[in-house]
């Protein structure tokens, strides 16, 4: 595993009190765990935004409170302004790096799969992360999908092809499927989905008849003429 460290302080702002320290580029965070109290911290929005984008969430990261308090910790939760995309709040849990930790690791697609080059295919790829099981030095960024191996449409790649690291478990069966390639859909189904779909939509429960739908004074007006 390779060592990866940020740096943080302490935090006393709470609430509204903390948008200042947004404006300044910091995001406000918490670290709790296992027999510990939580702490709340800040840490740099763009040494945030750098580690993630090189290393990824599932990293273990060397948490440097203050300069001088050193923590082992993983990002537990990721909160993001869903307009602007920029940092809200932190969630680090504190690890023990002799205890086996539980968490998702992203699955990376890597590699050209003949059946789409040549064939025509569509790749259908149908996890993106995975649960494992693993102590935290052995815990990978990401997991590689080799999609080059999948010459036909007979190919596909299970659990069990994965190259998983020694002392790292999936908690899923062997023979999930991870990717897949299907054919190209043929001239015949492609016009089918132009076929215009006529039906008679009185017959579906709920959906109100044309008779039923009159106005009550054309209703009231046919029955005093009976």
């Amino acid at each position: 595993m390779d060592k990866v460290e940020l740096g943080a302080k302490m935090r006393v702002e709470r609430g509204r009190r903390v948008n200042k320290g947004r404006k300044e580029g910091l995001v406000p965070a918490v670290l709790y765990g296992k027999g510990i109290e939580s702490i709340s911290l800040w840490v740099s929005a763009l040494d945030v935004k750098r580690f993630l984008k090189k290393s990824g969430e599932s990293t273990i990261l060397e948490l440097t409170i203050d300069e001088k308090d050193k923590r082992n910790v993983l990002i537990a939760d990721i909160q993001k302004d869903p307009v602007r995309g920029t940092f809200r709040h932190l969630d680090f849990i504190q690890v023990n790096m002799k205890e086996e930790i539980e968490t998702e690791v992203e699955l990376m697609y890597i590699g050209e799969s003949e059946a789409v080059k040549a064939l025509g295919g569509v790749l259908v790829k149908s996890i993106a992360k995975v649960m494992v099981k693993c102590l935290p030095a052995n815990l990978p960024s990401h997991i590689d999908v080799d999609i080059s191996v999948i010459k036909n449409f007979e190919d596909h790649i299970t659990i069990k092809d994965l190259h998983i690291a020694k002392g790292v478990t999936i908690d899923l069966e062997d023979e999930v499927i991870v990717a897949l390639v299907t054919p190209p859909r043929t001239e015949d189904e492609l016009s089918g989905l132009d076929t215009k779909v006529e039906a008679d939509v009185t017959k579906i429960e709920g959906v109100v008849k044309e008779s039923d739908n009159k106005p009550v004074e054309e209703k009231k007006d046919q029955k005093q003429s009976k």
